[in-house]
């Protein structure tokens, strides 16, 4: 399995294919939650946790479940987050953060190790590429800041 990080730069916007909704089923409601849950608690002591309202409970927990509410539903799951928040934009959702590519790959490199434990738990390589591939495409169009 290959989980590489692709060079990004800014308003560098490469199409970008949704998961395979293969693995949403694979890994389940329950898991998946934790896989982004898992992911926000490693940002916590990054070195990007600055982009982050850390520092406030309240607000780091409606975080946690906006990433969770969208990447489900990216990934073939329920329309949690059209649901509670509207059309994504996800774009326009992220200008007010300054994210520069180190910050990008921060962001995904926190992710390699939670998704190569599901590998481990019985989820198909294939399935697990494909939800990182869009991780790694579609966190080029956040990108809006130079490093």
């Amino acid at each position: 399995m290959k989980l590489t990080i692709t060079e990004g730069a800014i308003g560098v916007r490469p199409p970008v294919a949704k998961p395979h909704p293969g693995f949403f089923y694979e890994v389940g409601e329950e898991r998946f939650k934790r896989l982004v849950y898992d992911h926000y608690d490693a940002i916590e002591t990054s070195d990007i946790a600055f982009l982050f309202p850390i520092n406030d409970e309240e607000d780091f927990a409606e975080a946690k479940k906006h990433a969770f509410d969208f990447l489900v539903e990216i990934s073939g799951g329920p329309d949690y987050f059209t649901q509670s928040r509207g059309a994504h934009q996800m774009v326009g959702r992220h200008a007010p953060f300054r994210i520069d590519e180190h910050g990008r790959v921060s962001w995904l490199s926190l992710y390699i190790p939670l998704l190569e434990a599901l590998v481990e738990e019985g989820v198909t390589p294939e399935y697990i590429e494909s939800f990182w591939n869009y991780l790694d495409i579609f966190s080029m169009w956040l990108v809006n800041t130079e490093s």
